[in-house]
């Protein structure tokens, strides 16, 4: 928990909802990713259905312990013929995606409306 500026209280680091959208199920990320939220992204994922959209637009900051988290699940979903696709990645955000070469090879769209096209 981080206090916010305006001193009225604890926030939460991250904050994950998730919807069903053409039988794919959608986590919506707010917030950091790293090692103080990665057990709770961890367990949220394993809740997922197996076709995921992880859309990444609320991500305020990512690390390569998220990164190998959101890799393990594109590889199962891979292996399983399921359908993976991330949204909203942004460099300034990301850029562990784009050190690591990533970015080059994991299913990244700009928009939901982009991923359910490509991968509906």
């Amino acid at each position: 928990m981080t206090m916010p500026e305006n001193g009225e209280g604890p926030v939460a680091a991250l904050n994950l909802t998730s919807s069903t959208v053409a039988e794919i199920t959608v986590v919506k990320v707010d917030g950091v990713l790293d090692a103080t939220t990665r057990e709770q992204f961890a367990d949220y994922l394993s809740l997922a259905a197996s076709d995921l959209i992880l859309d990444l637009g609320g991500v305020t900051f990512m690390d390569s312990r998220a990164l190998g988290l959101i890799v393990h699940h594109w590889q199962t979903s891979l292996a399983s013929g399921a359908r993976f696709a991330l949204v909203g990645v942004e460099y300034s955000k990301s850029k562990v995606m784009w050190i690591t070469g990533l970015a080059q090879r994991l299913p990244l769209y700009d928009t939901l409306d982009d991923a359910l096209a490509a991968i509906g």
